[in-house]
């Protein structure tokens, strides 16, 4: 799926052939230096790139520009710098220009360091990386070797193991903890046996270019005149830890940023929230504001000039320098440098600050606390909290994310017989009857097919055995594989050892060893894996296991077994366990040479080989005879089924996006409650007719064309292409630009998936889980997460709007490029419908209180510019208008911003839709910020005037009268009403002056303050006392109770 991203245009109708033009050769370094490729204009690089890796951002030449470039793509800070810069001019200076540089810098000086820490921890990161000793990191060079494992995409070449295996773990890579096996060619294993024979080793790899396909790997090697396959089962990719080997060498074929991994590892993206970009947009709705308050108000100095020069003709001498057009173009920008305030640096300080504490609070959260592992939640980043509370789409892994990654063997049906509930993982037996009688007919081995059965769990899978002492440990790439292995063991039927061409097990205490002839191996389009044997009597057997929707469809005939089978099948699955359909048929020796011969001419193509050998096996897994099927449970985390019922009550659509294959993905989707019998499945990738989708699970509820659109299930490989029957049913067939063919696809494939339920992605590399996010985000345009534990969710939860990495035992690769790391996907219910909604509301509250107070406050500037000759004389003193903000009412917003709750956690819990108010933007969108425009200038207008009307035509008792006095009673009067209608009634200190001092002792003065409070404030809480008497509830309680009616 890696042919096109789906952001980027046109969808490949074919496939794209890979380009096999990658050489390496072994032990020639100068071999790869000769080679450049362009990058940049007519600059060039290396080809073959070095293993160092750098996912910092900066460095010590760039993070002062760099970082300034990006601080200054928030309008606020260019318009702060605009205002200064219009400071510096002293004919239209009515401020100081240090009195707004200052708090600038600090802001700055803040966010620089808020970012030179975060990327100090990618620097040091990257530098652990770099310079682990066993990985030798530094001196991986294309074409080295090594006996240890290299921090390369390396081909296998020989271990210490027998037959050259490599026991390897990819918890940093997809996040799951089983050993997998790697295995080295046999020509290297019987060849490379010393230092000195690797070290002469001159092989030739050709290969595919670098690429994002984690789970594919095609080329050859050419080496003493012959040439052999080589695929992914010979890699060992960047990011595996080698695990119960003590050395092994290695060819290394991409180094770097060319390793799979890294190709799958998005840039560091700057995230902004909603509230970010809306406070952007109103930056510079208000500036054009300021702009044209200015504009008039300069024309009416114009104005006001000519009259009064042309009243006043005996004050000419002192206008003659000054025309009316000069004094209105100074007036402009005195005016603009004067109304700057309404656009406050203190908002932005306070922002941080708020920001921070709500960290806090995440941090020392003791419910989101994982006391198993002493593992706390961790906000790692301080400028998203808000937009916890706006999520609309969640994008999940499954492995170790919904998953603990454990399987317990449960049932399973064998010759019309139903056994069930007897083994967990790792053998631990559990009492039944059933039980007893499974134990008692293997041992008496009496049945053929129960034989085969036992047989075939024993001998058809890909589990590595190691001894320790006197127990066998089974080391698995798969837990399912695991638990069937158990459970062979337990009945008799034990997997003693495996060597490249044989396996041995113990039946029943009788060793016999069996013959490995081919391995057919499983894949998302097969469903299906495969062993061929040849046993101890000589006798050719083919072993398989596979999805029911393919087995049975395989068989040579269909009798009453296969018949209970199929409805044992449907009780399975309505259980929600993962079902295998097991099956076998005896293969003769001609026809097995001949189909060996085509195999090996097929194996070593490079173009169209996987094509060649699925048509191989397809010919081979025909006319088999069904021998039972086996029952699993998949373990889940504690609380993920309550956790998605709490999500989508809050109106969060939950997808999973998973690289498992699409049975695995459908069974966890039923148990963890995402998806329900009731729904109707779609699924893409086989359509047998143009405007339907067929089954998506042959024992569910048969699903049928795409009308209830309730859930789809689409797999990863027919995202990038058109083949499936969907794309030529979708409106691109009109389009006839590729470009335009490609957006609609997209469009069309996202409306879709939006309007079901749930959405499970099997089958998906990394890189198309970053895709299918970019894809929502730039279609619907809605505020997206992504949850991941492993390096394979890596890109996706840098695409995302909010990225949450599990940390444990799965690796820290996600955690380290998440904003905020939980132990348990359970936290997620709390982490957003309690601190997510909790910081959207104080954050929304902060803003519109914020507002209010500056418009009350500060509007009265313009009012005062209608009676002062339009000026632009500033009506307050200028300790004032520096301490408004940052002294006098701060207190009330910023406890709003920092403590507000309308419910508590308990109650948001409960009541999981009142999270809805932040997904459709109710508490702070452009129309409440008009509300609170218009409220903050009714109370400046009230304010200035009842003032102005008292101060008219006469005087306190102490004879105050004056400017200043006629300024401190506007101020108070603002002032107080704002602390009123703020927190009703806090109390503040106050720095005065001897002029404040004498008005406001002055009883006069004080009841025309008591009047402005009165009328500034007596509306607003005579509509929440009418509220609160009447019992009218909030509009999100209101839509929360209706909702839990509805249910």
């Amino acid at each position: 799926m890696d042919d096109r991203d789906p952001a980027s245009g046109c969808l490949h109708e074919k496939k794209k052939l890979p380009a096999f033009t990658w050489e390496v050769r072994a032990n020639n370094r100068s071999y790869h230096m000769q080679f450049k490729k362009k990058f940049a204009f007519c600059l060039t690089k290396k080809k073959y790139a070095g293993n160092a890796i750098k996912t910092a951002k900066y460095n010590i030449l760039t993070f002062l520009p760099l970082n300034l470039y990006e601080q200054f793509h928030r309008m606020a800070n260019v318009y702060f710098v605009f205002v200064i810069l219009l400071q510096t001019i002293p004919e239209i200076s009515t401020l100081p220009w240090y009195t707004l540089l200052f708090p600038l810098s600090c802001l700055l000086t803040i966010r620089a360091l808020r970012d030179l820490i975060d990327d100090i921890g990618r620097h040091q990161s990257d530098r652990n990386i770099n310079n682990r000793p066993w990985y030798r990191q530094g001196e991986a060079q294309l074409g080295a070797l090594f006996p240890l494992l290299s921090k390369a995409d390396m081909l296998l070449l020989c271990s210490s193991e027998p037959s050259s295996l490599c026991y390897v773990e990819t918890a940093d890579i997809d996040g799951e903890t089983n050993l997998k096996f790697r295995q080295a060619l046999p020509v290297t294993h019987r060849e490379l046996t010393s230092e000195g024979s690797v070290a002469a080793f001159d092989g030739e790899v050709t290969c595919e270019e670098p690429n994002s396909r984690m789970h594919s790997f095609t080329g050859t090697l050419q080496w003493r005149g012959e040439t052999y396959s080589l695929d992914s089962e010979r890699i060992l990719l960047r990011g595996c830890k080698l695990r119960n080997t003590n050395f092994c060498y290695g060819l290394v074929i991409y180094a770097g940023f060319d390793s799979k991994i890294m190709r799958n590892c998005g840039k560091i993206k700057r995230k902004k929230t909603k509230l970010d970009r809306m406070m952007d947009r109103l930056v510079i709705i208000i500036f054009l504001v300021l702009l044209a308050m200015s504009l008039c108000l300069a024309i009416a100095s114009g104005f006001w000039a000519k009259t009064f020069q042309e009243k006043h003709t005996y004050l000419s001498a002192l206008y003659k320098h000054t025309a009316p057009a000069k004094q209105a173009f100074f007036s402009f920008w005195g005016f603009a440098i004067l109304l700057s305030i309404i656009i406050p640096m203190s908002m932005y300080i306070t922002f941080e600050f708020i920001y921070l504490v709500n960290s806090f609070f995440i941090n020392w959260d003791l419910e989101m606390y994982y006391a198993v592992k002493d593992i706390p939640a961790k906000a790692r980043s301080t400028s998203l909290n808000d937009q916890l509370g706006q999520i609309e789409y969640i994008f999940s892994d499954k492995t170790g994310t919904l998953t603990q990654n454990i399987m317990s063997f449960k049932k399973c049906c064998i010759n019309g017989t139903v056994y069930g509930n007897f083994y967990c993982h790792r053998g631990e037996k559990m009492s039944d009857s059933n039980d007893v009688a499974l134990l008692e007919a293997a041992r008496r081995d009496s049945d053929p097919v129960l034989r085969e059965f036992l047989r075939l769990l024993a001998l058809c899978h890909t589990v590595m055995v190691e001894e320790r002492g006197d127990q066998l440990v089974y080391q698995a790439a798969s837990p399912d594989e695991e638990a069937l292995v158990l459970a062979a063991r337990d009945l008799g039927y034990v997997f003693l050892s495996r060597t490249q061409d044989t396996i041995t097990i113990s039946e029943l205490g009788v060793k016999r060893t069996y013959e490995v002839l081919a391995m057919l191996d499983f894949n998302s389009d097969r469903k299906r894996m495969s062993v061929l044997v040849r046993d101890p009597q000589g006798t050719i057997r083919l072993y398989t296991k596979g999805a029911d929707t393919v087995i049975l469809e395989r068989l040579r005939s269909r009798g009453p077994s296969e018949t209970f089978t199929e409805r044992a099948l449907d009780r399975f699955a309505e259980e929600t366990l993962r079902t295998l359909c097991l099956a076998s048929k005896v293969v003769s020796e001609a026809e097995y040479c001949e189909w060996s011969r085509r195999h090996q001419e097929a194996s070593i193509l490079l173009q169209d080989r996987v094509w060649q050998l699925d048509s191989l096996y397809e010919e081979m897994e025909q006319n088999l005879e069904l021998l039972g099927v086996t029952a699993i449970e998949d373990k889940l985390q504690d609380g993920v089924p309550e956790t998605i019922q709490l999500l989508k009550l809050g109106n969060i659509k939950v997808w999973v996006l998973t690289g498992d294959k699409q049975e695995t993905a459908m069974n966890i989707g039923y148990a963890c409650k995402l998806l329900t019998d009731d729904m109707e499945i779609l699924e893409e990738k086989e359509s047998p007719w143009a405007p339907s989708l067929c089954a998506g699970h042959g024992r569910r509820p048969q699903p049928r064309v795409l009308s209830p659109k309730d859930k789809i299930l689409h797999t990863g490989e027919v995202l990038m292409k058109k083949e499936g029957r969907l794309w030529q049913w979708l409106p691109c067939r009109g389009a006839t630009d590729p470009q335009e063919q490609g957006s609609l696809v997209e469009k069309a494939f996202v409306d879709l998936a939006t309007s079901c339920q749930a959405v499970i992605c099997c089958r998906v590399t990394p890189k198309q889980k970053a895709l299918i996010v970019q894809l929502v985000k730039k279609h619907k345009k809605v505020t997206t997460l992504a949850i991941g534990d492993g390096a394979n969710d890596v890109n996706m939860i840098k695409t995302a709007d909010i990225g949450v990495g599990i940390s444990g035992l799965e690796g820290m690769q996600a955690v380290q490029c998440s904003d905020y790391a939980l132990a348990q996907f359970s936290y997620l219910q709390r982490l957003l419908l309690v601190h997510g909604r909790w910081a959207y509301l104080r954050i929304c509250k902060f803003l519109r209180y914020f507002f209010y107070k500056t418009f009350a406050g500060l509007m009265a500037q313009v009012w005062f510019a209608f009676h002062s000759g339009f000026t632009a004389q500033p009506l307050y003193e200028g300790w004032f208008l520096a301490l408004y903000n940052v002294f006098y009412t701060a207190h009330p917003v910023l406890s709003v911003g920092i403590l507000e709750q309308d419910v508590s956690a308990k109650k948001s819990l409960e009541f999981p839709e009142l999270y809805a108010i932040g997904q459709q933007d109710e508490l702070f969108n452009y129309r409440i910020f008009g509300v609170t425009l218009l409220h903050g200038v009714s109370t400046s207008l009230a304010s200035f005037y009842i003032a102005l009307w008292a101060f008219k035509d006469c005087v306190g008792s102490k004879v105050v009268g004056d400017y200043e006095s006629f300024s401190v009673t506007v101020a108070t009067s603002a002032l107080l009403s704002v602390l009123v209608e703020v927190s009703t009634g806090l109390p503040f200190p106050m720095l005065i002056s001897d002029a404040s001092q004498n008005a406001l002792t002055d009883p006069y003065v004080l009841l025309v303050v008591l009047l402005s409070l009165v009328v500034n404030t007596v509306p607003s809480l005579t509509v929440r006392s009418y509220h609160a008497i009447t019992g009218r509830r909030s509009i999100q309680q209101v839509r929360a109770l209706g909702r839990r009616m509805c249910l």
